[in-house]
């Protein structure tokens, strides 16, 4: 008896609709400007018929899928607790269970053996719904009343509540729009601060609320559409700081916590690229900037001064800390007695303390040479620990407590890795050459003994925008392809701030294109120094990390075997040239505007869509959600559209939409699990790794 064949999925094939857009002579031919329609019955349609694909194209691998799963979940303590930090009497922490999406926020009062109280329980305030994201998570000073918000659909709309600790009742206070990481108490426990965002998601107005009141003061109005605006309580909690910043610019006002009816002051009026961020101690305010000593001039790595409470306009402004050319200081924090600085030299961090009364300075030292730095729960004031998240590639969050007087670390918690020995792995850093003589850090792990004959499979990831430095961080489920023989490597490219303001500065606008190149000389460094082979290397990215997909598979399509990329932002001259988009006129400082023709024409050089061309690209998977804010759905689906049309070559090609997610992607813990799994089985069925 003959058994019968399966035929293959057939791919949706989207509809060519030619919209003509010109500007500055240019004319761009847009076949799928329509999927914009989110409002049109054929866009989800669309969207939901290549999802439906995409499950059938990966079904053969269900069970790998299944085993990817349980291999993740089972390097991960489901029940679990962060370790808890002090803030008034209490001390707060967070902890999950196992089966449960979601944290739990908890508190005890005096001590760690006093009676639990849940503060708050995000798996019921998820009950029966999709998706929920916590924004902001505020205690007013005496410990009773907690300020929250919540995203119920992943585009960023956060809704503002008041929920009294002591009864465990949700006040009627609700604010809706507001901007995450944005609402601060006064120090009377009644006032609250918060900013609302526009139409663009942009935030830009700063309010004052009274309990029980309606009319809400409206404090700051940013006009500026380059500007958004974040607010911030000082660790010493005697000041309240509204910050207004562009990718370039910002400007501080501040207002006495302790007088929330009083008027809002200004540090120093903006100057164009100048940036600064201030800090109190005492009596003087510490401002890290990169403006030199007089106004105009530049301290492009950032310096530290100090200025009088009384009156901190700029002349006042006395340097503690000067600049240097190789050394970025990336962040202070002041205590009562000590100020403490995060610095990076040459891709790697460190902590430098100085005690204020005598002056005396030194640097923690850490025996790693790739790993990452994170201040972690530190609200009090009056202390001399300093708490920190150590990880690297290798070693697991790790949570400790630095005495700065002592400079003795104490080990308070090692996140627990199931299954994972430490001695099995090596991570190490090596230099790719750009053609300009520059040299690209490149952090990787492995497997000791993998061979060095190009035969490994390696996984590089890149992102190189906004001076954000990609993260160092021990992943557990990248131990599912660390395990096959894999190789995963970081390329720490121009855009980003490894090294450095220049290093940002050589990596946008007008030098965008150095973020690309830099990361094909280190996908082609991998291939040189025997780590993997172009049949063998899968390049992965995420959001403006998306932008770097699109750009480098164009440039050089032959160097990968597969690429993955989720929430990519790959119609670079559409979405820029839409300014009732979010983000669109805030970035134009990172991409350029194009209604400017010189910004116009090199954006139009690596703008991913608008280079898409025959020709034969590797398999890929490309990943978005319906309700993202951030990068529309849109960008990716029109990139899928088009390779499908256009590629000469078939290979494995998919768009996967979460319809219940925003940037981010799914907000339960396992949901998130559930798409890694997907992700890595297309990868291995793709380099034909499936044991």
């Amino acid at each position: 008896m003959r058994s019968l064949e399966v035929a293959p999925p057939i791919a949706p094939i989207a509809p060519r609709r030619p919209k003509r857009l010109e500007l500055h002579g240019d004319v761009r031919i847009d076949d799928y400007f329509w999927l914009r329609e989110r409002s049109d019955p054929e866009v989800v349609a669309y969207l939901e018929a290549e999802n439906r694909y995409a499950e059938a194209v990966v079904a053969p691998a269900a069970a790998l899928r299944e085993r990817l799963y349980a291999e993740m979940l089972g390097h991960i303590r489901e029940t679990d607790r962060t370790v808890p930090y002090r803030e008034g009497e209490y001390f707060y922490y967070v902890r999950t269970e196992e089966g449960r999406q979601y944290p739990i926020y908890c508190r005890r009062r005096g001590g760690l053996d006093a009676p639990e109280e849940v503060t708050l329980d995000v798996n019921a305030l998820a009950e029966g719904k999709p998706f929920l994201a916590i924004g902001d998570y505020a205690v007013s000073d005496d410990g009773s009343l907690l300020a929250y918000s919540i995203d119920e659909s992943g585009d960023r709309r956060y809704t503002l509540q008041v929920k009294d600790l002591r009864t465990g009742a949700t006040l009627p206070d609700r604010i809706e729009d507001t901007s995450s990481d944005s609402v601060v108490w006064a120090a009377d426990g009644r006032t609250l601060f918060y900013a609302l965002e526009d139409e663009a998601k942009r935030p830009w107005r700063f309010f004052r609320h009274a309990l029980g009141g309606e009319d809400d003061a409206l404090l700051y109005e940013e006009t500026d559409e380059r500007f958004d605006i974040g607010a911030y309580r000082s660790r010493s909690g005697r000041f309240v700081f509204l910050v207004a910043a562009s990718h370039t610019t910002s400007e501080v006002r501040y207002l006495d916590a302790g007088v929330p009816f009083g008027a809002l002051r200004l540090i120093a009026p903006r100057e164009p690229g100048h940036e600064y961020d201030v800090d109190h101690r005492e009596d003087l305010f510490y401002i890290r900037t990169n403006g030199g000593d007089v106004p105009g001039t530049k301290a492009r790595n950032f310096r530290i001064a100090v200025a009088p409470v009384s009156d901190p306009a700029r002349a006042n402004w006395r340097e503690i800390v000067a600049e240097r050319s190789d050394v970025m200081i990336e962040g202070i924090d002041c205590f009562a007695a000590h100020l403490v600085r995060y610095e990076r030299e040459r891709a790697v961090p460190r902590i430098v303390v100085t005690r204020v009364d005598s002056g005396e300075t030194h640097a923690v030292a850490f025996d790693e040479e790739i790993y990452a730095l994170r201040p972690s729960g530190n609200r009090e004031y009056r202390t001399a620990v300093l708490r920190y998240d150590f990880e690297s590639l290798v070693t697991p969050a790790s949570i400790f407590d630095y005495d700065m007087d002592s400079r003795v670390a104490t080990l308070r918690k090692r996140t627990e890795v199931p299954g994972y020995d430490p001695s099995l792995y090596e991570q190490r850093r090596i230099e790719a050459a750009a053609a300009d003589g520059a040299r690209i850090p490149i952090s990787l792990v492995h497997r000791k003994g993998i061979p060095r004959d190009g035969s490994a499979p390696a996984d590089l990831w890149g992102y190189g925008s906004y001076g954000l430095n990609f993260p160092i961080r021990f992943d557990p489920s990248r131990l599912a392809l660390l395990d096959r023989g894999f190789v995963f490597a970081v390329a720490h490219i121009r855009g980003g701030a490894e090294l450095g303001k220049g290093w940002h500065d050589d990596g946008r606008m007008h030098r965008k294109m150095n973020t690309f190149t830099d990361f094909i000389a280190a996908a082609e460094c991998l291939v040189a120094e025997g780590y993997t082979s172009p049949s063998r290397l899968v390049a992965e990215g995420r959001s403006a990390g998306g932008l770097l997909m699109g750009a480098v598979v164009n440039l050089r399509p032959d160097l990968f075997r597969a690429i993955v990329t989720a929430v990519p932002f790959v119609d670079v001259l559409s979405t820029m040239l839409d300014p009732s988009l979010p983000l669109t006129v805030t970035e134009y400082e990172e991409w350029g505007n194009p209604n400017d023709p010189e910004a116009y024409g090199y954006m139009r050089r690596y703008s991913p869509y608008d280079n898409v061309t025959p020709g034969a690209y590797p398999a890929m998977l490309v990943k978005t959600s319906w309700n993202d804010s951030q990068v529309p759905y849109w960008e990716p689906a029109k990139l899928v559209a088009k390779l499908r049309a256009v590629r000469t070559v078939e290979r494995t090609l998919l768009l996967k939409t979460n319809m219940d997610a925003g940037h981010g992607g799914a907000s339960g813990r396992y949901d998130a699990l559930r798409e890694r799994a997907f992700d890595l089985a297309f990868i291995l069925r793709e380099l034909g790794i499936e044991g």
